[in-house]
């Protein structure tokens, strides 16, 4: 089988490309899973400043770059305009393309395709309609979800939320309010006001010990957990239920998080704005019911099956197979 030559060009000063980053989650996808993909032959260039990608020519089937902005990737690609090698791009976060200037690095770039973790109409909400673009949800490590707590030795008559908040001080939400897509409060909202019930233990995204691949660890404490994200979902929704978490998940018609394909009662509990002390109350006046653990299983054997680094770097795969056969 003739693998597909892969030149993986990222910054070398990227703090996420290194296994001791607060968290992992594009470490072990872009250095791990591919790299143990059996169609791919991964090579790694850590640059700076600049890259010279002249040396690529007739060597590389794919150029794969970290994201489409010098704070992840080169600043720039000399020689990338002389190639004809087809750029796939991940990317990060898609409401600040406009505020971080990242639309220009599409021709700078000479971008083919892009991929990341929301959907096609979110991205497209904020990129040109004719920006090729593929939702692909990595980031769960298969070995780091082994060995899991027994759900009937975790903490039950809590509920973990972890990561970032709003803050709520009215100071903040009035500077807040004039952040347009970058509010705290337009992407935490929920999550935010989870964190005012006395049976939600809230845990801030760095300041604890379960960082890097030690996450996972602080989920299986729990028998319940939250994903919550107003705006699209987020990695917490697969990662939450890989732990083997009831997870309550924010799943409404602003964020789409429906394109996961969890199922509500049956591998997850939805959540609302309307629904959510509904929903927990049920889950915290009968903690010990056989349901909650038959609702944790169904998720975490859902997550394993469909939304693991090995799938996802299936589906990368099969994206450059459009462009190199």
């Amino acid at each position: 089988m003739k693998k597909i030559r892969t030149a993986f060009i990222y910054k070398s000063s990227n703090p996420y490309m290194s296994k001791t980053a607060w968290a992992t989650t594009y470490y072990h996808f872009f250095m791990n899973a591919l790299k143990r993909h059996p169609e791919l032959d991964m090579s790694y260039f850590p640059a700076e400043e600049k890259f010279d990608t002249s040396q690529l020519d007739d060597k590389f089937d794919i150029i794969l770059l970290w994201e489409n902005h010098p704070w992840g990737s080169p600043d720039e690609l000399s020689g990338i305009q002389n190639l004809d090698i087809p750029v796939i791009c991940r990317v990060n976060d898609a409401h600040d393309a406009k505020r971080k200037g990242k639309i220009v690095y599409h021709e700078k770039y000479k971008v083919d395709h892009y991929f990341g973790y929301f959907s096609e109409k979110y991205f497209h909400k904020y990129y040109p309609k004719n920006f090729k673009y593929k939702t692909i949800f990595y980031g769960v490590e298969p070995k780091l979800y082994e060995n899991l707590t027994p759900f009937s030795k975790r903490i039950k008559k809590k509920i973990l939320c972890s990561g970032a908040t709003a803050r709520k001080n009215m100071f903040f939400r009035l500077k807040d309010f004039f952040r347009g897509n970058n509010s705290m409060w337009r992407h935490y909202k929920l999550r935010t006001i989870c964190t005012d019930l006395s049976y939600v233990d809230y845990t801030t995204t760095l300041q604890h010990e379960f960082i890097n691949d030690k996450y996972p660890l602080l989920l299986m404490k729990y028998s319940a957990s939250i994903a919550a994200d107003t705006v699209c979902p987020v990695a917490k929704y697969w990662e939450n239920p890989a732990s083997g978490c009831l997870t309550f998940m924010e799943v409404t018609e602003q964020n789409e998080a429906k394109i996961l394909g969890f199922e509500d009662g049956k591998n997850a509990i939805f959540i609302n704005e309307k629904n959510y002390e509904k929903r927990f109350s049920d889950y915290i006046s009968d903690p010990n019911n056989s349901k909650w653990l038959e609702i944790a299983e169904n998720g975490r054997n859902y997550t394993m099956k469909n939304l693991t680094n090995d799938v996802a770097a299936n589906s990368l795969v099969d994206l450059f197979k459009e462009f190199v056969y």
